[in-house]
């Protein structure tokens, strides 16, 4: 069929397949910006394009609709080189993080602007009520559009949009746009599906339709007979290589349990085959031409099934210890099923397979008997978590190729090194025959940081030469991806008639589902980032992680802090109550003070047993506290209203900066020719504004602007080592090797440029803009480089550095939460929701405050709509973003304030700390203490809903 239509004021003649997708159909004609984060269902707007004057989703709409039609996408808006008004507020505000669905809004809110022109608030949640934001938490879109109307009656206005810190810094603490802002607005290519070439092949995989079964017969012959089908992967053509996709520091501390295809299948989802072929069309339909027979096995669910004596055993294999196997081992081992698999453990973690745990551990501190026995009332509860997903703008994807004799993996990942070292190891190649380049990453938290399916796209590169790709539907993301572990915390606390606490005991329960990654460490992080809340001389803390065939968990933003937190806010509240105590004194009373020895996180490591204890060396939860009780007028009367009723809540937070004593980061930095500074970070920008404080920090040291200094990250090829995105150690590891390699170069430049100058070291300094300033003269960045480069030259001046560390850097933070509960209906509504943070000096404020906001967005989310659900034999009933239940702007508090509250920390570049991740921790919390306040039910299991009020309220 041939079509007339109009694109961006440019009139275009097509003949098309009528049935075509649209939103596939204008990707295919450069328009990057119309992308699918949903398989075209239309829930996400990342498809949006003006149809004929009308926002619509491409996705829905076929190509035979594009007749004699006027189609305008966000490409129309600015010019190559310039940002339109509303790209260009966008970029101020700080709005921008991952960027994927920005080009979208981009194109919403221009024609917001065009159709009324001085919208309301109501009007502006109506144009944007079809945009899903995983990151931006929606307020400052709000600023966004108040800027740009500003801006189309004066194009010089201006707004404060976040605070400014350090009046002694010229860049570190004031606002600067985010690097990579202005290209992820314009939707320029940069992400993974930016890069694949015409020719590359699909894949498409077949997964298990079982929670917990055998595979008895499987027959791909017909598959691999279809035309156009290059290759099919099975257990019985993979590497017989065990691994873990957890991307963490080597030797991991989870169990090696997968292996690229297996035998038996532990979830729905797991994978059978994956076919290669060279549409997508042809791999689904050779999918179908698969014959697969299973022995299905009575699926393990949850935890009290997987402790169960008589349970089914979720990894029966043998196992194998690289170091520090149990003497029980071998008597284990001939138990074990015999099919030609095991499993690889690299050292001691408290795994016992055959009992369905993958991994456990045990600390204390001081005399727990003495403890209770001093106590004058003693309360014990058990608090649940449910499972909640990432769901990142940008599904999981990976484009693969070869350059010769060389691997290239295009991915969007959060650890480019550890992926490079897992794929190498699994392909059986050296390492520097694998090039990975982290390309933009349109939304992580947490599930980027597992390697889920770069590795089978390798494979398929490798065996069969093909430039090969692998993108995830958003089934797949629900049912394959790595998710949030589901908890049960049982907290028994001890306490004098004050409220002081003698004695705290926490028992940390987790899901882990069908594999281990991370099995250990995130639910460490439990107690590891709750109890050093509230220090307490007698401290005990078990954590037990059990295998089950729910879909698979992993890394997930908080990674672990937020279960252990709501367990240990929501047990003090309760000794509260029970000691008629207000919540916010009994806080007051036993919480971490600046300086304070934190003893129990010397019990505590990540794998590896800590070498000293550390301190709350800055915390500003004094000022934190103190000022979101004003804020919030913790103590007024609080409005009830017929069956509404009114109460209050409030959550202290932490989090780390990093892992000390096992990550690394390192850095480099040139001089160029004309003055201006390259730097090779090995850090992983995955949205949170990495290379634009590697740049600032640069800056800062080097006395030049922000503009001169050009970051490359997360290449394998063109950095240096970094482990990656996760543990909040951007600012912190990244950004200190960073700053250590800025100090380098700048000894380099001012000894060089001494020399040029005839006068000692000690007579010269930087000055800004890029110039060095003796007694007698003066000499410029760009003389010197230029020197350097001649024949006489003392050569390029390059500088790097690592930086390690003992020390931690502990953010910390309170979450306040109004709510109004209806005793009638059980409905929730979150009307006040303030989160006050202390991340040291905040590097870029307003891309911290949009940190903050996304990041309690996702938290109210989890908190009261978010939950993955199953039926009893292990089928997973939440598969799309329409039933999942994660928020979009008509969802947001009416009342939303997010507060930077410096501190002073020594171990953070200029003083900063994290501030991405702690912001997850709250919100459950801070609004069930809430909720208890309002109508007097205690929830111990989030998220909150109507029915669980009612039933708790006696009224269901």
């Amino acid at each position: 069929m041939m079509i007339h239509f109009t694109l961006n004021g440019m009139a275009r003649e097509m003949k098309i397949n009528p049935g075509e997708n649209v939103q596939k159909l204008l990707f295919s004609l450069g328009m990057h910006s119309v992308r699918n984060s949903d398989d075209g269902f239309g829930f996400a707007g990342s498809d949006a394009i003006l149809y004929n004057g009308r926002i619509v989703n491409a996705s829905l709409l076929i190509a035979a609709q594009l007749d004699h039609a006027e189609i305008r996408t966000s490409e129309s808006l600015g010019q190559w080189n310039a940002l339109s008004l509303v790209q260009q507020a966008m970029v101020d505000v700080g709005v921008v993080q991952s960027g994927y669905n920005d080009p979208a809004a981009a194109l919403i809110i221009t024609d917001l602007l065009e159709r009324i022109a001085n919208p309301t608030r109501e009007e502006i949640d109506d144009a944007l009520s079809g945009l899903f934001s995983r990151d931006a938490g929606w307020q400052q879109y709000y600023q966004v559009i108040e800027l740009a109307v500003a801006r189309k009656n004066d194009p010089q206005a201006r707004m404060t949009v976040a605070p400014t810190f350090r009046d002694d810094l010229a860049v570190i603490g004031k606002p600067w746009p985010k690097t990579d802002a202005a290209k992820m607005v314009q939707a320029k290519p940069c992400y993974v599906e930016d890069r694949i070439t015409p020719d590359a092949c699909v894949i498409k995989m077949l997964r298990s339709p079982h929670a917990h079964a055998l595979i008895t017969h499987l027959d791909v012959s017909k598959a691999e007979a279809l035309p156009g089908v290059v290759h099919v992967i099975t257990h019985r053509n993979c590497p017989d290589i065990y691994y873990t996709p957890g991307g963490q520091s080597a030797p991991e501390p989870s169990p090696l349990d997968r292996r690229m295809f297996g035998k038996k299948m532990r979830h729905v989802g797991d994978r059978v085959a994956a076919v290669v072929a060279e549409s997508e069309e042809i791999a689904l339909a050779a999918l179908e031409l698969i014959d697969v027979k299973y022995d299905v096995l009575k699926p393990v669910l949850s935890i009290d099934e997987a402790m169960a004596d008589d349970a089914p055993v979720v990894h029966d294999e043998p196992v194998v210890y690289v170091a520090g196997a149990p003497q029980t081992l071998e008597e284990d081992n001939r138990h074990a099923a015999q099919r030609g698999e095991h499993m690889v453990i690299n050292f001691p973690i408290g795994s016992r397979p055959r009992k369905n745990i993958a991994a456990s551990i045990h600390g204390h501190i001081g005399d727990m008997e003495k403890g209770f026995a001093e106590a004058d009332v003693i309360i014990e509860r058990t608090y649940h978590s449910t499972q909640a997903q990432q769901c990142p703008a940008e599904p999981h994807i990976c484009f693969t190729r070869m350059d010769g004799d060389r691997l290239i993996i295009h991915a969007s990942t959060q650890v480019p090194w550890h992926l490079r070292r897992q794929v190498a190891r699994l392909v059986g190649m050296k390492q520097h025959k694998v090039h990975v380049i982290k390309e933009r990453v349109g939304g992580g938290f947490g599930s980027k940081q597992d390697i889920l399916l770069e590795e089978v796209c390798a494979w398929a590169t490798c065996v069969t030469g093909r430039p090969v790709y692998f993108r995830y539907t958003r089934e797949e993301e629900f049912i394959a991806n790595t998710s949030r572990h589901v908890a049960k915390v049982t907290v028994k606390l001890g306490a004098k008639k004050d409220g002081r606490l003698t004695a705290v005991k926490m028992d940390f329960r987790a899901n882990t589902g069908p594999y281990g990654n991370h099995s250990l460490t995130v639910p460490s992080n439990g107690p590891a980032l709750s109890l050093p809340l509230y220090p307490c001389d007698n401290v005990d803390f078990q954590v037990t992680t059990y295998y089950s065939n729910i879909c698979p968990t992993g890394a997930y933003q908080g990674y672990g802090a937020p279960k252990g937190t709501f367990a240990m806010t929501m047990a003090l509240a309760e000794l509260a109550e029970q000691l008629h105590i207000d919540q916010l004194e009994i806080i007051e009373r036993n919480r971490v003070h600046e300086g304070q020895e934190l003893k129990i996180l010397g019990a505590i490591g990540e794998g590896k047993a800590p070498t000293s204890v550390p301190s709350a060396a800055s915390c500003a939860l004094e000022a934190i506290l103190r000022q979101g009780r004003k804020m919030i007028d913790w103590s007024s009367p609080k409005p009830q209203d017929g069956d509404w009723r009114t109460g209050r809540g409030v959550a202290i937070i932490m989090q780390k900066s990093g892992i000390p004593d096992i990550d690394q980061a390192n850095c480099m930095i040139k001089l160029e020719s004309d003055g201006t500074f390259i730097v090779h970070s090995g850090g992983a920008d995955i949205g949170t504004g990495l290379d634009t404080v590697v740049t600032k920090l640069t800056a800062e040291v080097l006395h030049c602007a922000p503009e001169e200094v050009h970051v490359i990250s997360g290449d394998t090829d063109h950095a240096l080592f970094d482990k990656g995105a996760y543990a909040s150690s951007g600012t912190c590891f990244s950004g200190n090797a960073a700053r250590k390699a800025a100090e380098n170069l700048r000894e380099k430049i001012l000894f060089h440029g001494a020399q040029m100058l005839g006068e000692p070291v000690a007579d010269v300094q930087l000055v800004a803009p890029g110039v060095v300033r003796g007694k007698q003269g003066e000499v410029s960045y760009a003389e010197i480089a230029h020197k350097a480069e001649t024949g006489t030259g003392f050569g390029t001046l390059v500088a790097t550095a690592s930086y390690i560390t003992a020390d931690f850097a502990f953010p910390y933070g309170a979450n306040f939460a109004e709510v109004a509960v209806n005793t009638r209906t059980g409905e929730i509504r979150l009307d006040k929701f303030y989160a006050l943070l202390d991340c040291g000096t905040p590097v870029n404020p307003e891309l911290a405050l949009g940190q903050i906001y996304g990041a309690s967005m996702r938290a109210i989310g989890h908190s009261l709509s978010e939950e993955i659900l199953y039926d009893a034999e292990g089928h997973p009933l939440t598969r799309d973003l329409r039933s999942y239940g994660a928020p979009k702007i008509g969802d947001i508090p009416r009342d939303f304030r997010a507060v930077l509250v410096p501190s002073d920390d020594k171990v953070g570049p200029f003083g900063a700390k994290s501030i991405s991740e702690i912001g997850v921790n709250g919100a459950a919390p801070a609004i069930a203490t809430a909720i208890h306040d309002a109508c007097g039910v205690w929830l111990r299991e989030w998220h909150f809903t109507p029915e669980k009020i009612l039933t708790a309220l006696e009224k269901m």
